[in-house]
C-alpha cells in the first residue's frame, strides 16, 4: 500500500504523543515545517524532511527494477 508522506508523518507524530512544536524542536526545524509537511506542501527541502523523518524514526527505502543491478555492483 502506498501512503503520502504527510499521512505517515502525522500518524507517527500523533502516535508518539508529540505536538507539532515538540517534534519541530526534536528535529531542529521550524514549527511551520511540521504543519507544511502534514498538509502536503510540495516545496519542503529534502534535507529538512529527512530531519523530521529521523526524529520520528522513519526510514525511506528506494525500490526499482534497477536496484538489483546497483546491488550487484556493490
Amino acid at each position: 500500500m502506498d501512503y503520502k508522506i504527510s499521512e505517515v508523518v502525522l500518524f507517527h507524530r500523533k502516535r508518539s504523543g508529540l505536538s507539532r512544536n515538540q517534534l519541530a524542536d526534536i528535529a531542529g526545524v521550524g514549527k511551520t515545517v511540521i504543519y507544511d509537511i502534514e498538509k502536503g506542501k510540495e516545496t519542503i527541502r529534502f534535507s529538512t524532511l529527512l530531519k523530521v523523518l529521523k526524529a520520528l524514526n522513519i526510514s525511506i527505502t528506494f525500490t526499482s527494477p534497477l536496484m538489483e543491478v546497483l546491488n550487484e555492483k556493490s
